[in-house]
């Protein structure tokens, strides 16, 4: 029913319409959705839901214009009186008697028009603290009551550049953040509300509403105080200096102890009768006109923005359920966790196949120290050469033949004096032998470092999930692999010990390599013979011979022991490195296929392994990030119900 208002004289002034519009009955299901939806905290999931969110400078008159809306009081007083998020839902209830409650906390609890201010003011303490700091921890209100616009509003602190006592230093910054994070989504409805006392153009909710929405195209302006300084107000709102593309409206604030109807009279009147109020046309003035304006806001953005939630909701709840889906399941039995720690380990041991025998690095491709074919063969052939050149540095820190007369004169004996005694040439071999005997240990030691550097990265990685797995598979890698260390070294020595026992191949390179060194052996014996300082020989290089001189026995005999030792030298050589490249393999193999599995099992299962079902328990982050999985999929699914059933009046909305 419309209202009508008398002067003194009885004569009618004007007809003022309802603060409840008439409000299309097929929008309040997608509201009720929304808020449902809001209530749920889907934004929490990155839904960003469409909102009237108001914001103004401090006094700005905030608290005055929500009360007119909602009919209700709200807390007011010195500083900061909204201290967190205040959601209003307010929604036309058929009933006379209204129904308020407040949910925050998980909690619900009712109260009334006389308890409102009490009620918000203990739940901002609860969420807030007593003192006068702010939180980002909403509160919802709602009000049920007869001719209230169906609305839904999230109402901000007012911004304030000084802190006061009892607030943070920092209070603007937090503030301006909190207002920041409600206004910069696209489908976010800035409310400015703005005092007639002060320059819209200085006002610090102006320029941040103007930091994200450049053009106005999604900002309203409330006007309050107009009856405070109604001079130039009309140019304000016709020059629109500020770009508020959503439009004005001015209204007149409650007073002291007026009730609503009579402040609504008083407005009405103002905008009627006064001089220069007056002027502004009628479209733009008054809390009717305000709602009305929020109404039809609302329901066009909720109808705009419904099926992108929808897409965004279903598109966030397959990418939750995906990833829920990769990780590891729960178990719940020993057999469970026997049957995880087999899988892992099975992985583990193919990817160790993988990097380590059969040459395949597709997981680690731009890892090249996880290439490990390619750097085993690296360290064999950088062996090799180390090798090779150890043996030919101690070479040639001895004078030529010298060595090999002096073992001669040592194994003389009463026998044929052209035969060679074997004791001789196994005196040198020894020697030689020893001399490069560190080689292949140092080899062997850097090949097992290695090894463990890439098990334990792929024991790491494959049970990253599982923290005491991780920590125990590497510590019972390490373990295993300084073991089969120890072995690998007592193998390699055995190896050289080996090539110590006799002069046996059964290369045939070895006569063919001799007799070809030995036919050097009358270019020798000239040089000799004509006092050449140096000669060159094959397998020897360029070599000084003056020293050749003081001996005159078994020149020759020491001339073939040094061939025969030089074509069997080499032999050896590659023998060695042969087998270290065979018995790397062979370490490898076994590693992978057998050992490393059945030393982790075992180290799991000793008494101060823990057990398998504990080296199994997830890490906290995992287990958080399966709880937040868990309840964004649940929260997600009961929002995709909620919409279900409303799809059908986007479109008789839209159209």
């Amino acid at each position: 029913m419309a209202v009508v208002l008398h002067s003194s004289n009885s004569h009618p002034l004007t007809v003022l319409p309802p603060i409840v519009s008439s409000y299309n009955e097929r929008i309040r299901p997608l509201l009720d959705a929304v808020d449902r939806l809001r209530n749920l905290q889907v934004m929490k999931e990155g839904i960003q839901l469409p909102t009237i969110v108001v914001v103004g400078d401090q006094s700005s008159g905030k608290s005055s214009v929500l009360e007119s809306l909602a009919g209700i009081s709200l807390p007011r007083g010195q500083g900061i009186c909204t201290r967190v998020p205040l959601i209003m839902r307010l929604q036309d209830h058929s009933s006379p008697e209204p129904e308020l409650y407040l949910e925050f906390n998980e909690k619900k609890v009712k109260t009334d028009e006389s308890n409102i201010v009490f009620a918000i003011n203990a739940a901002t303490d609860e969420i807030a603290g007593h003192q006068k700091g702010i939180s980002n921890t909403p509160l919802t209100l709602v009000v049920k009551k007869q001719g209230v616009p169906d609305l839904t509003m999230v109402d901000l602190p007012g911004i304030t550049r000084v802190a006061v006592q009892g607030q943070p230093e920092n209070i603007y910054e937090q503030i301006s953040c909190m207002i920041m994070e409600y206004i910069k989504p696209e489908e976010s409805i800035i409310l400015n509300v703005l005092s007639a006392t002060v320059d819209f153009a200085t006002c610090e909710s102006i320029r941040m509403s103007q930091t994200v929405d450049k053009t106005g195209q999604r900002t309203l302006a409330v006007v309050t105080k107009a009856d405070v300084l109604p001079d130039g107000l009309l140019e304000k709102v016709n020059a629109d200096d500020v770009n508020i593309g959503l439009g004005y409206v001015c209204v007149r604030n409650r007073i002291n102890d007026e009730s609503y109807e009579e402040a609504r009279s008083k407005e009405a009147e103002l905008f009627d009768t006064h001089p220069l109020l007056s002027k502004i046309d009628k479209s733009i003035v008054g809390i009717p006109v305000l709602s009305e304006k929020l109404v039809q806001i609302q329901a066009k953005i909720v109808a705009k923005c419904l099926p992108n939630i929808v897409n965004n909701i279903n598109q966030k709840l397959k990418t939750n359920v995906a990833e829920l889906n990769k990780m590891p399941k729960n178990f719940s039995s020993i057999a469970d966790a026997m049957t995880t720690f087999m899988q892992i380990m099975g992985s583990a041991k193919e990817s160790l196949r993988k990097t380590m025998l059969r040459g395949e690095y597709d997981e680690f491709p731009d890892e090249n120290q996880m290439h490990s074919s390619a750097r085993f063969v690296e360290m064999l052939n950088r062996f090799s050469a180390e090798l090779k050149e150890k043996a030919e540095t101690c070479r040639r820190a001895r004078n030529f033949l010298e060595e090999e007369i002096h073992v001669l004169e040592e194994a003389k004996g009463i026998c044929l004096p052209n035969f060679l005694p074997q004791s001789a040439f196994l005196t040198i071999l020894h020697r030689n032998v020893d001399e490069i005997a560190g080689q292949p240990l140092t080899f062997m030691i850097s090949v097992w470092d290695y090894i463990e550097e890439i098990v334990v990265i792929i024991l790491k990685k494959h049970s990253e999930n599982y923290p005491m797995l991780q920590a125990g598979a590497q510590r019972a890698a390490r373990n295993l692999i300084a073991k089969s260390k120890e072995r690998a070294i007592s193998r390699v020595m055995e190896m050289v010990e080996m090539e110590k026992l006799s002069d046996y191949t059964c290369d045939p390179e070895y006569i063919t390599r001799w007799n070809t060194l030995m036919q050097q052996e009358p270019v020798f014996l000239k040089a000799l013979e004509k006092g050449d300082l140096r000669v060159y020989l094959e397998g020897i290089g360029e070599t000084n011979i003056v020293h050749m001189r003081q001996f005159k026995n078994y020149v020759g005999q020491a001339f073939d022991l040094k061939m025969r030792m030089v074509a069997y030298w080499n032999i050896v050589l590659r023998r060695l490195v042969d087998s270290m490249g065979l018995f790397m393999l062979f370490c490898v193999k076994n590693l992978v296929n057998q050992d490393l599995e059945v030393g982790i099992l075992k180290e799991l299962l000793e008494p101060q392994g823990g057990g398998i079902e504990r080296m199994l328990e997830e890490s906290p982050s995992v287990a958080a990030k399966r709880e937040k999985l868990e309840r964004g999929v649940k929260l997600l699914k009961e929002s995709v119900n909620i919409l279900s059933n409303i799809m059908d009046r986007i479109a008789v909305v839209s159209g």
